[in-house]
């Protein structure tokens, strides 16, 4: 899926941010996915498998944390190991979020690097706005308006500074 003008002015700097993280830090994954528990075995699982169909190599819990580890901490090392950050904002991760569970973790830390990218599924900018400001004022993608498909092709692009196809 090829960017519009208005998408790779707003995902070229993460493209450039991502191609100086791969230089320095050969040995980072491109991707963290960030999202709410609940949405693990669903959005997540299907963004995380359209992720690594473009050639990504990504962070995901469900993958990543080996039984009986301390959860925080290879949270911490996986964020710590990411180039560029990915929010899966779903319902459940605005609530996780106000509720201030592990996801608002994550996000603080991500939020902090200026390297995040949001993926709007099932909300809003607006409904993101009223709970996270901060992150909203990251430009994203949206499902709504493309498949996860077609959003993780951008974002796999992006991550290898590479324009989209």
């Amino acid at each position: 899926m090829p960017y519009s003008a208005i998408e790779w002015r707003t995902i070229a700097p993460f493209a450039e941010k991502a191609a100086e993280q791969a230089s320095t830090h050969p040995d980072r994954r491109d991707l963290f996915l960030c999202h709410a528990w609940p949405d693990r075995k669903s959005s997540a699982a299907e963004l995380y498998g359209a992720l690594k169909s473009n050639g990504s190599t990504v962070w995901f819990s469900e993958e990543d944390l080996p039984l009986g580890s301390l959860m925080i901490r290879e949270i911490d090392k996986g964020l710590r190991n990411s180039r560029v950050g990915i929010v899966l904002v779903t319902p459940a991760l605005l609530d996780s979020l106000e509720a201030e569970g592990v996801a608002e973790k994550e996000l603080a830390v991500l939020l902090s690097t200026r390297r995040v990218i949001p993926v709007l599924h099932g909300v809003t900018f607006d409904e993101l706005n009223d709970v996270s400001p901060m992150l909203a004022s990251h430009s994203g993608l949206s499902t709504a308006e493309e498949s996860i498909d077609a959003v993780a092709a951008k974002i796999a692009a992006a991550a290898a500074a590479l324009p989209a196809a």
